[in-house]
């Protein structure tokens, strides 16, 4: 019996997200209370949209805490086109972290989380060029998969999917593939390969999460004709929560700290609108859930388990949760002894996880270490204590995935701790611990994703767990928990990390760009780890035969586990130009080892590890520069002043209670950092002495912002208004507007050939509005649009030069872009070519 409940385990645990925060949960009696509702209930909600943070977590918040259904959200993407503003990460590793503040969020308001294999290849403005980019017949494969697993009653779309070209494309192809895959997943002849583990699925209805914004503005909304909408009473309060439905959602939004989303509880009447789109249309407008039975009659058999719960409900003691444990064990066997079927899944976890609740049930698998290498043996300390009068007994625990049982029949008494341990044999087979959609190479607009069973599952797949089978009242209840690593923070407290599996050796180059102006070498320096004791080997930089590198291979020796030892190769560049990508490859015992450790961590989020080949683009090209001295005003995030550095400048990081006229007298250069006025307060209060700067003769360069809360009016010495425009064809034809310009000339000649080879985007936010002074240098425009002239602007100030620039140099500069360092290393060598009268600001 307990081989069949493994495998009904192990194949639920392939799709449901049960990777909680490190930390164990440990709600309080209102929470239990709650579980036991929606144990109850027996609908489903899809909420879909593009991106982390498009989704309305005062819906989701309501759907699932209040109505009590299985709430979902299928973000199509993790987000890695977009901007971070706590740090440099950038494309897929901002896709990680974007993705465990989903996760983060989904915790709060109680919904689960789901994502395609689409990634966010950055602002598209129709959902033609998106659909192409993403390859539209496998993410919408994807959504029919979620849907056919999710099984939802009701899918409500964020984005409305009749209005293509009036907002991100990404938003409006959420919408189109929803509506197309409402039918399909019901089509047995729509992805058939799918049918081999889950059956065609339809919904009963779908929805257009509507908003007054969609109508552009309040009054309008009002005005408008609502008789196709129902109103969803979302404003609620949950007195044994003690936070209004608001509150939940505001806490769930805040989660997103990466794109700045922080938001403020409200409380009150609150409501939300949803237009009925597709399926069987609603009679009454009260609920969405109209004509379906939520109900435990819609499982055969289900009835008398729908009783016992109600039972349970009514008679809980929120003094005393333990009292309902008996009543839930027998629950339990009930819904076990159903058919199998999609609820008889999903419930029998549920109640697994209210009876541990209800009975103080604390369960931990922690091990020695918080990295291990395939086939080594690690020490898991277990942690049993059982907080109610309940009779329980730990039967035995089985170690994952070697599959191995240790009997142990230990009698957990009523508060009485019990300890123990075993070893766990991790397979020489067992994968690293890594996004799993990362793994392999993808495209522009997909990951790829192998297994079928995978798609949709928002997180790493953890192999290493531990299952404690208790038998509670006389049956055996498996309990699964996740091997964890944790220590103690003399500031933070108790710290949780799960246990991650990662290669023997790993290696990092200091550098991810390497530039060569002239033949003249460089030393690369690689800092190679170990990823277990007594490793020896030896490292070599590959690299293609035009360039040299000396020498030939180094040799290393590291004793202990997690040290590191840093060695230097001498590269020789061509003479001719080049690009090359040179690889950091480690040998042990004949096994190479080509991979490099990213370890993302944020207090906010579980700590995260990536793996990445290892290597560095190399880049030998004529560049030339003036040596300046810039000094560096960091704003949300980049790693401009790394590429600064490889051009050869000294790059000076001035915080800005540094900013002074006597700290800023000795450089040549100012460049703020991105969005430093949208996140750098203190700027508002240092324009002046910036300003005095540039008229003295020196040049201040600013990167982009967003045209929203900006810390100040005056970003430039004159009016200067930023916009929406941006080009996101980064292969966009590029005018030259100014071809005399210095911008253009010196030290480097820039061609349109320049601009080849861009990443995601040619640049945002342009300026459309600016004073006379300013000279538009460049011109482009995405296909069918308009010209867009505010790229880079230029205008002389007092005997010096202020330069505003939309250019996406912070991606491509990372990137290696030759055209964007010669370009950037034009503009830090830019002198006024005409001196004009200071000019005040004009309010």
């Amino acid at each position: 019996m307990r081989k069949l409940f493994l495998k009904s385990f192990l194949l639920f645990i392939l799709f449901i997200p049960i990777i909680n925060a490190q930390k164990p949960q440990k709600p309080s009696s209102a929470e239990i209370y709650n579980q036991i509702q929606k144990l109850n209930f027996l609908g489903t909600v899809l909420y879909i949209a593009a991106h982390p943070d498009d989704e309305n977590t005062r819906l989701i918040s309501y759907l699932a805490n209040d109505i009590h259904a299985r709430t979902g959200y299928l973000s199509l993407t993790r987000g890695d086109g977009g901007q971070n503003l706590i740090g440099s990460q950038l494309r897929e590793l901002l896709g990680v972290i974007r993705t465990q503040e989903l996760l983060e969020a989904r915790k709060i308001d109680g919904g689960e989380q789901f994502f395609s294999r689409a990634n966010d290849f950055g602002y598209s403005k129709n959902p033609e060029e998106t659909l192409q980019i993403w390859d539209k017949e496998k993410v919408l494969a994807d959504l029919v998969w979620v849907i056919r697993k999710f099984q939802p009653d009701v899918i409500i779309n964020r984005f409305d999917h009749r209005s293509p070209g009036t907002t991100h494309g990404h938003h409006t192809s959420s919408a189109m593939l929803s509506i197309e895959g409402f039918d399909l997943a019901n089509n047995p002849k729509a992805f058939p390969e799918q049918l081999k583990l889950e059956q065609p699925w339809q919904p009963k209805r779908a929805f257009f999460n509507t908003s007054w914004w969609f109508y552009g503005s309040k009054e309008k909304f009002d005005a408008a004709n609502k008789t196709n909408l129902i109103a969803i009473p979302t404003g609620v309060y949950f007195p044994t929560l003690g936070k209004s439905n608001q509150e939940i959602a505001a806490l769930s939004r805040s989660s997103h700290k990466s794109q700045g989303f922080g938001s403020t509880g409200s409380r009150g009447e609150d409501t939300e609108y949803l237009e009925f789109l597709k399926g069987e249309p609603l009679q009454n407008k009260v609920s969405i859930f109209e004509g379906i039975d939520t109900s435990w009659n819609r499982v055969k058999g289900g009835k008398p388990i729908g009783e016992l719960i109600t039972k349970i409900a009514n008679e809980y003691d929120f003094k005393n949760p333990s009292a309902s444990v008996p009543n839930l064990v027998k629950a339990y066997t009930m819904i076990l002894a159903l058919d199998e079927n999609h609820w008889k899944t999903l419930k029998s976890e549920e109640i697994k996880k209210i009876i541990a609740d209800c009975s103080g049930l604390f369960l931990e698998a922690v091990s020695n270490t918080q990295e291990a290498t395939p086939g080594s043996t690690i020490k898991i300390n277990l942690e049993a204590i059982n907080r109610s009068p309940v009779d329980m007994q730990l039967v035995s625990v089985t170690t994952l995935p070697e599959q191995k049982t240790t009997v142990l029949n230990t009698i957990l008494k009523n508060n009485s701790l019990q300890n123990s341990s075993v070893e766990l044999q991790l397979p020489e087979t067992i994968n690293y611990t890594q996004p799993y959609w990362l793994k392999e190479k993808g495209t522009d607009g997909l990951y790829t994703v192998e297994d079928q069973k995978n798609i949709g599952i928002p997180d790493i797949i953890r192999e290493v767990k531990v299952i404690f089978n208790v038998k509670i009242n006389n049956i055996e209840i498996p309990f699964e928990r996740i091997v964890v690593y944790k220590r103690n923070d003399e500031v933070k407290g108790e710290v949780y990390n799960f246990l991650d599996i990662v290669p023997e050796v790993t290696t990092t180059i200091q550098d991810k760009v390497l530039l060569f102006p002239n033949t003249k070498s460089k030393y690369v320096g690689i800092t190679i780890k170990s990823g277990k004791n007594d490793i020896k080997g030896n490292l070599k930089l590959d690299l293609p035969k035009n360039w040299k590198v000396s020498p030939e291979s180094i040799a290393f020796q590291l004793d202990k586990k997690g040290t590191e030892q840093t060695v230097y190769f001498e590269v020789t560049p061509p003479s001719q130009v080049s690009e090359v990508v040179a690889k950091s490859i480690a040998t042990i015992d004949q096994v190479a080892y080509d991979k490099e450790q990213i370890i993302i961590n944020y207090d906010h989020i579980t700590k995260q590890q990536v793996l990445k080949t290892s290597e560095v683009k190399c880049i030998r090209m004529d560049l030339k520069t003036n040596q300046e001295k810039i000094a560096y005003i960091m704003g949300a995030g980049d790693d401009v002043p790394q590429s600064l550095v490889q051009m050869g400048y000294k790059v000076t990081i001035v915080k800005p209670e540094e900013i002074t006229p006597e700290k800023l007298e000795n450089f040549d250069v100012v460049m703020t950092g991105i969005r430093a006025y949208n996140t750098v307060k203190a700027l508002a209060y240092k324009q002046d002495i910036l300003f005095d700067f540039v008229k003295n003769g020196k040049t201040m360069i600013v990167q982009y912002n967003t045209n929203g809360d900006l810390v100040t009016s005056k970003i430039a010495p004159y009016p200067l208004k930023l916009s929406n425009d941006r080009v996101t064809e980064e292969n966009a034809e590029v005018r030259f507007l100014s071809p005399g310009n210095p911008a253009l000339n010196y030290p480097n000649a820039i061609s349109q050939n320049d601009f080849k080879g861009w990443k995601q985007e040619q640049g945002l936010y342009y300026p459309r509005e600016f004073d006379k002074a300013f000279t538009p240098i460049l011109s482009s425009n995405d296909k069918g649009e308009t010209p867009k002239d505010g790229a880079l602007l230029i205008a002389p100030y007092g005997r010096g030069n202020y330069i505003y620039t939309g250019l996406s140099l912070f991606r491509e500069l990372p990137e290696g872009v030759p055209g964007a360092y010669k370009l950037l290393s034009n503009l830090i060598s830019t002198k006024p070519s005409v001196s004009v009268p200071n000019q005040k600001i004009k309010q």
